[in-house]
């Protein structure tokens, strides 16, 4: 089983490399199951959607690092737009437990990943609009931790994300 990302089925602005190693962790997830099919070996590709995890704590942000955090730790955080760890670990062990090739765990990455499959050019136009009209700009060399960030520590926004922090043991310092 792989773990990777709809960030490996699509191009997700602002996370490019991250996009370039989940699309390497996709196409050897999907080789390796091409490869070991006839020797009865199962491989299963797995590709999360935003999961509620609170790992919005520790990623690294640049640019306008209080906006790229804030918008992350919001959209990491709402139900709705994310599926909680343990429905997430269900849905992985069920897939092992089938040895299904690929499992996308969230509506809305499966909506995304099927959209590009038909038709990639205009998804990666609505997207480009995405990052011109609702991602923030900005220039800082300087990375900052989310939970360095003054916006992710004071906003009601963020409760479920910080219950799943808490309850999935992520380090705030």
């Amino acid at each position: 089983m792989n773990i990777t990302s709809i960030g490996g089925k699509v191009a997700v602005p602002h996370l490019l490399p991250y996009t370039c190693a989940k699309f390497a962790a996709v196409g050897f997830s999907e080789g390796l199951h091409t490869e070991l099919a006839q020797t009865g070996v199962k491989v299963v590709t797995i590709a999360p959607g935003l999961m509620r995890t609170g790992s919005y704590l520790n990623a690294d942000f640049k640019g306008d690092t209080e906006k790229e955090a804030a918008w992350f730790g919001v959209s990491s955080s709402t139900p709705g737009l994310t599926i909680a760890g343990d429905r997430a670990a269900r849905q992985i062990a069920d897939a092992a437990a089938r040895g299904t090739a690929e499992k996308i765990l969230t509506p809305q990455a499966n909506l995304l990943a099927k959209a590009h499959g038909v038709a990639p050019g205009m998804t990666s136009q609505i997207l480009a609009l995405v990052n011109q009209w609702l991602l923030p700009e900005g220039d800082s060399k300087r990375a900052k931790r989310g939970h360095q960030t003054d916006i992710l520590t004071q906003s009601p926004l963020l409760y479920f994300g910080r219950l799943a922090a808490k309850r999935f043991l992520q380090p705030t310092a």
